[in-house]
């Protein structure tokens, strides 16, 4: 991990190891011109009333006026990489040489039984795995990986019918029934135990998390019937909820025990896979905008007395999810997936986890070749301190740095949102990430009036490191997530081929053309990876015998299985 980085830059971390510190604490004030001033008991209490974490928030609120936060390095572009076949590598064609004794030490070293010989070519003293061996590989090692998912946020903005609308108001009206009633379902509820699946007659399905705890249950039978071994777990899951919703996810998981798309698989493997791990992020208080000037205050909205409970971004799971990233470290867990859960093509990659394995590298990134839909978020770069970096669309690097690029045919990477991270690295430098993941502030104008917001974004953890690897995926095999119901209506292919589907005259942005792709790659999903198949208009959970079959037949494709 990199040294350079300037110390004390500001962290949620830093605020909760240092809780126990004194403070003289300003005092806050409102946003209004008038500002009326209330002590730090007074605000705590309110703080507290509002399920706001308020020492944290004020630690934070601390460290910003010391002017800790104002050295943090912004990520600007130098230029967009291509695959270089060393640290970006197009998956596609995928491989890794070795010499061929370390290659053995390695496997021995992994708990791999294979011969060397099942898994890679050899010629020489070298050997060389090619996706099918890295693949073989990973499935060998999921007793070694476990999985992590992001599942803090509400549907809130997912079914926003003005978000919706403004999507493309067309196809709202066409989606217009079917949205009201999973609107009515999810509105208000955690993103993660609403539909993710919308079955063909437009009724709704399991939920993105029900889908993949079944698509983790579905790899540990793999896992067994290609390795023989039936004593181990396959990959394990963890996840971060919110103060918020943890209860009601919590209830959740427990009715999901009897779930059709997950009781028999639960029972005859016998792992119960909706018990897992989890830490809740806490809330933490909004701030003064930034117009009011220094010293910042807590906001405590129009009245004075109304502080904002909000999310400190998804980068505060290092912290949150510290215990749990040493223990599954100390239970003898490798590898650490971390993802969003409304991208219900993020499932463990095994491939990804076959190259991390064999090259002892710090983490790997999925980033997918970007097509007309990915406008929002970040895409590779090298910054101007000439590291591989993720810097968002807009603040990093304009539009039209990225069209002049792809009318020259430069391929860009997109964030998938998606890690890998090794855990003898993580667990060795958690402390060091948590103290110096930078902290961003930003400005908002909202119904509940003008205030800034703290966050820390997981992504920025790659200008952090040394030695990783992005991983160039196809997107519609490994990033197919929605944002907006009406993304998941889509995806699903729900009325694709209604006369009334609105189309567009440019093939790069007719919304039938990029349905069309994404249904085929989440179908693929659901019958490869979710294990289900469609009879009639509904999709239902393949049996077990049937998955087992399957994950014969791989096994032998993958020439790990006779």
């Amino acid at each position: 991990m990199r040294t350079e980085t300037t110390s004390r830059e500001g962290s949620f971390a830093d605020a909760e190891q240092d809780r126990a510190k004194p403070r003289d604490i300003s005092p806050m004030i409102t946003e209004k011109e008038e500002e009326k001033e209330m002590d730090k008991p007074a605000v705590t209490s309110l703080l507290k009333n509002a399920g706001i974490d308020a020492e944290l928030t004020f630690e934070i609120l601390d460290r910003y006026n010391a002017g800790e936060f104002d050295n943090q390095p912004a990520v600007e572009m130098d230029e967009i990489p291509g695959i270089d076949g060393t640290s970006v590598i197009d998956m596609q064609d995928a491989r890794w040489e070795m010499d061929k004794n370390a290659a053995v030490s390695r496997l021995k070293a992994l708990g791999v039984t294979k011969p060397l010989k099942l898994l890679a070519q050899t010629e020489g003293n070298r050997a060389v795995f090619t996706r099918r061996g890295l693949t073989a590989l990973g499935y060998l090692l999921y007793p070694k990986t476990a999985y992590g998912v992001l599942n803090g946020g509400s549907a809130t903005s997912y079914v926003d019918e003005k978000k919706n609308s403004s999507f493309n108001e067309k196809l709202m009206e066409l989606y217009r029934e079917p949205f009201e009633e999973i609107a009515g379902m999810a509105r208000g509820r955690a993103k993660g135990i609403t539909p993710a699946c919308i079955h063909p007659d437009g009724s709704p399905g399991p939920s993105y998390m029900e889908l993949k705890m079944r698509g983790l249950l579905i790899r540990e039978l793999i896992y067994r019937e290609i390795s023989g071994d039936n004593s181990s777990q396959g990959p394990i899951m963890f996840q971060m909820t919110s103060v918020n919703n943890d209860e009601e996810v919590a209830a959740a998981y427990r009715e999901y025990r009897n779930s059709p798309f997950l009781k028999d698989l639960i029972e005859k493997l016998g792992t119960d896979m909706t018990r897992c791990r989890s830490g809740a992020q806490p809330m933490i208080g909004a701030y003064t905008h930034s117009d009011l000037g220094r010293p910042r205050q807590v906001f405590l909205g129009r009245d004075g007395k109304s502080p904002l409970p909000l999310p400190g971004g998804h980068g505060q799971n290092f912290a949150v999810l510290q215990d749990i990233y040493r223990e599954l470290h100390a239970e003898g867990r490798l590898f650490a997936y971390l993802g969003n859960v409304d991208n219900l093509a993020n499932l463990p990659y095994p491939a990804g986890v076959g190259l991390m394995a064999l090259s002892g590298r710090e983490a790997g990134f999925e980033f997918s070749f970007k097509t007309p839909v990915d406008i929002k978020g970040g895409i590779l770069i090298r910054d101007t301190r000439g590291r591989l970096n993720c810097g968002d669309i807009g603040p990093a690097i304009s539009k039209e740095q990225v069209a002049r690029a792809e009318n020259a045919g430069k391929p860009i990477l997109f964030n998938c949102a998606t890690g890998l991270f090794n855990l003898d690295y993580l667990t060795r430098e958690l402390s060091g990430i948590i103290r110096n993941l930078p902290t961003r502030f930003s400005d908002q104008d909202k119904d509940a009036g003008r205030y800034s917001q703290a966050e820390q974004v997981t992504w920025e953890v790659i200008g952090m490191l040394e030695d990783f690897f992005i991983f160039g995926v196809d997107k519609y095999e490994r990033f197919i997530a929605a944002k907006l119901l009406l993304e998941s209506f889509l995806a699903n292919g729900l009325h694709l081929e209604h006369p009334q589907f609105p189309g567009d005259p440019d093939p790069a942005k007719d919304l039938q053309t990029v349905g069309r792709k994404l249904n085929r790659g989440l179908e693929k999903l659901f019958l490869e990876e979710y294990g289900l198949r469609q009879e009639g208009k509904q999709w239902i959970p393949k049996s077990f015998e049937e998955l087992q079959e399957e994950a014969r037949l791989l096994g032998r494709n993958l020439g790990v299985l006779e």
